[in-house]
């Protein structure tokens, strides 16, 4: 999973989607129509932005904040697709498939964001050639993180999985002053997250501690050795 290729195509896509840009590509009349389409909507942490189903009104980008996209499986059970954090957009794909969400998006802390409505993203994605580009690799280097997350699931031990995946919280959504990774999350929603039983994630979660590898405060996690966790996930530097 190449977290600095994602953090370089956010990057290009906070440097597209933003009223300075818009302003230097859009006609005024398109801008003057972005500037009153726009709406600033926010979500208390737990607060669902959209459920599993709902037809795809249109497209959120976040400010502040983390959220997450999640699916129920068999017999209910929530499984974490991925999480999207400041400087992100999501919403799209269901809207340019021309289907129904097929995600439920939920607020992991407190959300802010910049909602624009489907028919007017579809219309900037026709007039900005900037942004139209960084949505098409966007939308290629998920296509192959989908392709990783099998290889990931598939191949890994769940020890591995477990290492691997601490250090892409940490890297994907930073850490707090005193060290900890920037979300709060449930040994059910690790368990899900490297597909395992949650009595198993409990079990590698309390081996890392004693190993010294991690710190635990309750459902923060902080990495202590950086290098054995990577050692152990087979993770590149």
């Amino acid at each position: 999973m190449s977290l600095e290729k994602q953090t370089t195509l956010e990057e290009s896509l906070q440097k597209v989607f933003n009223e300075n840009s818009f302003k230097e590509t859009l006609t005024a009349e398109d801008f003057q129509r972005y500037l009153s389409e726009r709406q600033s909507l926010k979500f208390r942490k737990g607060e669902t932005i959209f459920e599993d189903g709902d037809s795809a009104k249109g497209v959120y980008f976040i400010n502040k904040g983390t959220a997450k996209l999640s699916k129920q499986g068999v017999y209910g059970k929530e499984q974490i697709l991925r999480f999207i954090k400041e400087g992100d957009l999501f919403g799209y794909r269901s809207l340019l498939c021309g289907e129904n969400m097929q995600a439920k998006g939920e607020a992991m802390t407190e959300v802010e964001t910049t909602f624009l409505p489907a028919d007017f993203f579809v219309h900037l994605l026709e007039v900005d050639p900037k942004l139209s580009f960084v949505m098409l690799q966007k939308i290629a280097f998920e296509l192959g993180e989908s392709s990783n997350t099998v290889t990931f699931l598939a191949q890994k031990t769940v020890r591995e999985r477990l290492a691997e995946i601490l250090l892409l919280l940490e890297q994907k959504l930073g850490t707090d002053p005193e060290g900890f990774i920037k979300i709060s999350l449930t040994r059910e929603e690790i368990a899900n997250i490297i597909g395992t039983a949650t009595e198993s994630a409990i079990r590698l979660i309390s081996e890392f501690k004693q190993d010294g590898l991690i710190e635990v405060e309750g459902r923060n996690i902080k990495i202590i050795m950086h290098e054995k966790l990577r050692k152990l996930g087979h993770v590149l530097p």
